[in-house]
């Protein structure tokens, strides 16, 4: 089970860190009844993340190994894939920061956040999570690296409950820090959100080149 946690942490933590997830949940909750969608909010997300899985892991992506117990050819193509798909995403990212002294462009439909109730904010976690190509690819890549690892299927259950309680960091600290300071917590999520927006491009681009170059070496390794 370890191999399993040890080879999904890196994407379960670039889920976490995945801003527009968190910059979404940060509006709702500085929003008329924030908390509520908040909570709804990550709620879509979590249980997004763990379903998803789910299903990946019962059909078996990424499972099985060669002749010599490493990798299957297909895990290793799987990975591959997944990898260049991560380096493309990582180079439309930086291209698409923001430059010195220009503002960051947020997505119109962030403007009709606030006008949700928490039902819809719960679809918006799940939208968010799972219909979001940089998480879908992660989720696929982490739920490939927990099926790869030779575990039992319990094993693979507990391993995929770390990843999920791991991605779901970034969206539940804004929740956390909103029940917790009540109204001041407005000022810093506010800065959170700013700084999140504007830095959006850069963090993104990063963390899919350092996973993408994995899982590329790694898909390489295995053919």
């Amino acid at each position: 089970m370890g191999q399993a946690i040890g080879g999904m942490l890196a994407m379960a933590v670039a889920v976490a860190f995945s801003p527009i997830p968190i910059i979404a949940v940060v509006l709702l909750l500085t929003g008329t009844d924030g908390k509520p969608k908040g909570v709804a909010y990550v709620a879509g997300s979590v249980t997004s993340t763990a379903i998803l899985g789910g299903i990946l892991l019962a059909t078996g992506v990424g499972a099985g190994a060669s002749s010599d117990g490493g990798p299957s050819t297909a895990t290793s193509v799987l990975k591959l894939v997944l990898g260049l798909l991560l380096l493309g995403l990582a180079g439309r990212q930086w291209r698409g920061r923001p430059l010195e002294g220009e503002e960051a462009v947020m997505p119109k439909w962030m403007g009709a956040l606030d006008a949700f109730n928490p039902a819809k904010a719960l679809g918006a976690g799940v939208v968010l999570n799972v219909f979001n190509p940089k998480n879908l690819l992660l989720i696929v890549a982490g739920a490939t690296a927990v099926a790869s690892a030779g575990a039992t299927g319990g094993q693979e259950a507990v391993a995929w409950a770390v990843f999920t309680v791991i991605a779901a960091i970034g969206v539940t600290t804004p929740v956390v820090i909103a029940f917790s300071m009540g109204d001041r917590s407005d000022e810093l999520l506010g800065r959170l959100k700013a700084w999140m927006a504007h830095n959006n491009g850069v963090i993104m681009a990063v963390i899919l080149l350092l996973i993408g170059v994995k899982l590329l070496g790694d898909g390489i390794a295995g053919l």
